[in-house]
């Protein structure tokens, strides 16, 4: 199939990026994102912070303010060009300048297809390797932008690929949808049933213990690094959260995984079936009817909750753990919540179960389809 070859610059309308001055953050106002707030699905409103509309309006007017069709790309940080987005509809967002705006000439190329080459590791690596600049903090010049070369069939085969490649991404964002909404239902029945009560006004046989009484606390296996993943394994926890495999596993059982040290000292994960942990990370679960594995996690939810030493390198300890004292309600509130929040959990862990796959089929499937090394039509087939 005949390819043809050009510039990002000859085949977008528009290329820019967010504002390179930062106007100051209010209580109540617009959002104003930058890479930390851009996913593969676009922008998480959630997590922009607010600027004065009077600022806002001003970067609009700057072209700060992508559109429907604009492809997204990291372009500074330590994530420059791994994140890139389609935005599937306009939103009333403004981008900071660690976020480059690519607006693709429809007449030349498709948006979908755009945002799949980029997304495609031949094309990231061929990127990283020639474009990136800056050790401290590594960038993408917007001039260097227009010079990336990419090569792309005519709009119908564009149009096919995308189709193939967006039903997995369309299952993906359904199933994260799924679960965000499954957590905010757990969360607010923790919340509504034990969120309010504190150990100094507790109800009748309501009581406080030590983490270290009512739950098994040690530390992830400190010999093991990330050296030790695989290709293909059993799920490994690291201060990062599950973001590799091991060829063995330790637990086949529930648990909670802590994350004990830097960016992501605080925060936990619910494992489920085979997994182990490794070194930076607590791991703990309940030994007592008195409390489950299921409360403890929505009770250690909150980052805030667990007691952090150091100022550079936040830490917890293990002994800090155990120490740490809970609230035990009535055991017929425990066994319902219980009920509900294990098949919640199990509902959540199937449907990320799911994601990986489709993850790993699509991943296996964009660098052949962009680079049509594999014929479209033989590909919806097997779809």
């Amino acid at each position: 199939m005949n390819l043809e070859e050009k510039t990002l610059q000859e085949v977008c309308a528009l290329i820019t990026d967010g504002a390179h001055n930062s106007p100051k953050s209010v209580d109540v106002g617009l959002p104003m994102a930058s890479v930390k707030d851009l996913t593969s699905f676009g922008i998480n409103l959630d997590t922009c912070r607010l600027i004065s509309k009077q600022d806002f309006d001003k970067l609009v007017r700057m072209n700060c303010q992508p559109v429907k069709g604009d492809v997204l790309i990291a372009k500074d940080g330590a994530s420059a060009l791994d994140t890139v987005c389609e935005l599937k509809e306009s939103i009333e967002v403004v981008l900071l300048s660690s976020v480059a705006i690519l607006r693709p000439d429809l007449k030349k190329i498709t948006s979908s297809y755009l945002r799949y080459y980029l997304d495609s590791p031949t094309t990231r690596k061929y990127m990283k390797s020639g474009f990136i600049t800056g050790a401290a903090i590594p960038r993408v010049v917007l001039e260097d932008f227009k010079k990336i070369i990419i090569r792309f069939p005519t709009l119908l085969v564009q149009r096919k690929i995308a189709s193939v490649l967006s039903a997995y991404d369309d299952l993906i964002e359904n199933n994260t949808h799924r679960i965000r909404i499954l957590e905010q239902m757990a969360h607010t029945l923790y919340h509504d049933w034990f969120g309010k009560v504190y150990a100094q006004s507790l109800p009748e046989g309501w009581n406080v213990v030590k983490m270290g009484d009512v739950a098994d606390i040690q530390w992830g296996d400190t010999s093991v690094t990330k050296l030790s993943y695989v290709d293909d394994g059993y799920t490994a926890y690291s201060a990062s959260g599950p973001d590799g495999k091991l060829a063995y596993y330790d637990f086949n059982r529930k648990g909670i995984v802590l994350s004990a040290i830097g960016a992501n000292c605080g925060k936990i994960w619910f494992a489920h079936g085979k997994w182990s942990c490794i070194k930076n990370t607590i791991r703990f679960w309940a030994t007592t009817k008195k409390v489950s594995t299921e409360y403890l996690f929505f009770v250690t939810s909150d980052e805030s909750f667990w007691p952090k030493r150091g100022a550079a390198q936040p830490f917890i300890s293990q002994g800090d753990a155990r120490a740490i004292i809970i609230v035990c309600p009535k055991q017929d509130l425990i066994d319902k919540f219980t009920s509900f929040t294990s098949d919640a959990l199990e509902q959540i862990d199937a449907l990320e179960r799911k994601n990986v796959n489709l993850r790993r089929t699509r991943d296996l499937l964009l660098p052949r389809l962009v680079s049509v090394e594999v014929g479209v039509d033989e590909m919806e087939l097997a779809v």
